[in-house]
């Protein structure tokens, strides 16, 4: 095999599918990128049997080929090369040789032959958006998903389609985060619990832009996103998702209409007492036209009060800071509003449209 290609078009490829790669494994082939080029383009394929990613490689082919080469190393190689073209030989060894302007690495290669190609996924019915809109969807929620793996389901997100709509959820037992888009073309109904780890990932790839398009396929165990020149196969978390329609609760005794950035710089400041290692809770006091909100832990205490519209009861409850503020920094409006019900009710953060909503539990406290 003999190819050339920009440095620059290597690193991005490189980049890509780099977060394929196990950090752990049992199966050497799977610490490669497979080099494919026995067609009329080059790919680079990785794979760690949860999650695959498959990309085009800008550049020209002299000499078709197939070779897996350690990703670690090849990836270090090309990230120090000089801003140049590359040439990459393998020969009938496995060995490939790469060159840029005077220098040159040779390097151990694995047969393409023994590589653990991606899953093939049928590409019937699709649903297409925009890479800004699944970036945002997936910026709006990952937070909420559970770090441990104590429940599996809650280390990923639901990914719903319903009545021409899409709703992505995610909770970790202390708070539950919903976006919902419309789609442009109508898809069967169906419901997907996609890991946290592949839409981290995916959200890195996607370029961000309304004008860029990502189309998403659907099997039973498995999701696949095609966008650009990169594909990316990952498996579902099998298991029923939550009932969230029964966590949601369109009651309230309380409703409070207030500026967010506001709200949430005056949490950020109160956090000022609060040591990383400490639990202690904001204290929100909310009577007419005015949200106190207080803090008091060993290091001292702090004490805010923010201008609102009100309707309903005075109330009294306390939160988790960092859980608000994770809401509050996704909230793209100006104003939002918080509904509550008592100081022991989930407090529900959404617009009219319910195209968000935030749901954070309650904390005790003493005053």
């Amino acid at each position: 095999m003999k190819l050339i290609c920009s440095k620059n078009d290597l690193l991005k490829s490189v980049n890509i599918v780099m977060k394929a790669v196990p950090s752990k494994t049992t199966m050497p082939i799977l610490e490669c990128i497979l080099i494919d080029a026995s067609a009329d383009k080059i790919e680079f394929t990785t794979n760690d049997m949860e999650l695959g990613i498959k990309t085009v490689v800008e550049g020209q082919i002299l000499e078709r080929g197939r070779i897996a080469l350690n990703a670690k190393i090849f990836s270090d190689i090309v990230r120090k090369l000089p801003d140049s073209d590359v040439t990459l030989v393998t020969d009938s060894n496995d060995q490939a040789v790469i060159t840029c302007e005077k220098a040159r690495f040779a390097i151990p290669g694995k047969s393409g032959e023994d590589f653990v190609f991606l899953p093939f996924v049928e590409r019937d019915e699709s649903i297409e958006l925009s890479q800004f809109t699944l970036k945002e969807l997936i910026r709006q929620t990952i937070f909420s998903i559970a770090i441990t793996e104590s429940n599996k389901l809650m280390t990923g997100e639901l990914f719903e389609i319903k009545d021409g709509m899409l709703r992505v959820v995610s909770l970790d037992g202390h708070r539950i985060s919903i976006r919902r888009t419309e789609l442009k073309e109508s898809c069967a109904d169906r419901k997907a619990v996609v890991p946290g780890k592949t839409l981290s990932e995916v959200s890195k790839i996607l370029s961000g832009e309304t004008e860029d398009m990502v189309r998403l396929f659907f099997t039973e165990n498995l999701i696949l996103f095609e966008l650009d020149e990169t594909i990316v196969v990952s498996r579902l978390i099998e298991g029923e998702y939550f009932r969230i329609d029964q966590m949601l609760s369109s009651d309230y005794e309380t409703k409070v209409t207030i500026n967010k950035q506001e709200l949430l710089n005056c949490i950020d400041r109160a956090t000022l007492m609060v040591k990383e290692s400490d639990k202690k809770p904001i204290i929100i006091n909310i009577t007419d036209g005015m949200l106190e909100l207080k803090i008091r832990s060993d290091i001292g205490s702090m004490n805010e009060e923010i201008d609102i519209e009100k309707e309903g009861r005075d109330i009294m409850i306390g939160f988790n800071p960092r859980f608000f503020m994770d809401a509050l920094r996704v909230i793209d409006e100006e104003t939002i509003d918080i509904y509550l019900v008592n100081p022991k009710a989930p407090c529900f953060i959404r617009d009219e449209e319910q195209s968000y909503v935030y749901l954070i539990l309650p904390v005790n406290f003493t005053v």
